[in-house]
């Protein structure tokens, strides 16, 4: 059994692509940046060997231009990540394309939780996600992307993650990509909207929402009660992997659900994980999808 994806592009008035369909994997992390560091570099290795050799051709320098990455570029990220110091944080953002949104890309925030800066902060988080293009999942098969996402979670220490399929607009919204999104959210609810910075810095380890993929771990699986009580909650389909050191993978079906407003597509699965997340469920501080009515909204909109 396969689903139906999405495609499209979004483009300003000069052609260039602002908002695309894609593959989101994304994890958040309570834990400084010297407890993630070593861990990402490993994820990004592993990001790297399942793509082509130049799907990440750009990177942004620490004074925000950007740089192509060739060896000398790659040399400078594996410094930024690696080589840190405390208390500065650490930011990366690798792209396909630096004058429009491309299907492959890596973002990171990193931050020394115990730097003065983030000091009284103490729903910050380190985080990082990487990106894909639909056809990734359509041409290798949904175990092939869970097997990217679990490597890729086995190197990080978090408490909440998830792969979806997502509207892929790295940074943040702008321009038309804002015009467009408003409708596309409401005719594909499965698929996550995202803006890294932002929910990164008051996350804490709660959930972002129900997805396909859904990585739980501490201490958050043990506030929901634990893999047995969620076995209980959740219905048989589901599927539950227990990645030891109280982590849980859950997967809600075979391959993702858009829940498709034109075709009534349902997503059963995805409300009743919602339901058992609510508790936990996070909701952003400072509104950047639409407005704050709407973001609530969508955020929440599998529990209806």
């Amino acid at each position: 059994m396969t689903t139906s994806l999405p495609s499209f592009r979004i483009r300003d008035t000069r052609g260039r692509v602002v908002l695309r369909d894609g593959l989101l994997f994304c994890f958040f992390m309570r834990r400084s940046h010297g407890d993630v560091a070593a861990g990402l570099w490993r994820a990004v290795q592993a990001y790297r060997r399942a793509v082509p050799a130049q799907a990440l051709a750009w990177y942004t320098m620490p004074d925000g231009e950007w740089a192509p990455l060739d060896d000398a570029g790659w040399e400078s990220v594996r410094k930024e990540l690696l080589e840190t110091p405390w208390p500065n944080g650490s930011e990366a953002r690798l792209q396909e394309s630096h004058t429009e949104v491309g299907a492959h890309g890596f973002e990171y925030t990193g931050k020394w939780l115990d730097a003065p800066a983030w000091q009284g902060h103490e729903e910050a988080v380190s985080a990082a996600a990487f990106t894909l293009p639909t056809e990734f999942l359509l041409e290798h098969g949904p175990d092939h992307v869970r097997d990217l996402a679990l490597a890729l979670a086995e190197e990080l220490p978090w408490s909440f993650g998830y792969v979806s399929p997502a509207f892929i607009s790295p940074g943040g919204l702008r321009g038309a990509a804002r015009q467009a999104i408003q409708e596309l959210c409401l005719r594909y609810p499965g698929l996550d909207v995202y803006n890294l910075r932002p929910t990164a810095r008051s996350i804490g380890t709660r959930a972002r929402g129900a997805y396909w993929l859904t990585f739980l771990g501490r201490p958050l699986l043990g506030q929901l009660g634990g893999i047995e009580s969620l076995r209980q909650r959740l219905p048989s389909s589901v599927s539950l992997q227990a990645l030891g050191d109280e982590r849980l993978l859950v997967r809600l079906s075979e391959w993702p659900l858009t829940g498709d407003a034109t075709t009534q597509e349902e997503i059963a699965p995805y409300r009743v994980l919602a339901q058992v997340l609510e508790p936990r469920l996070y909701e952003e501080r400072t509104p950047w999808l639409i407005d704050e009515t709407f973001e609530r909204r969508w955020l929440r909109r599998f529990l209806k």
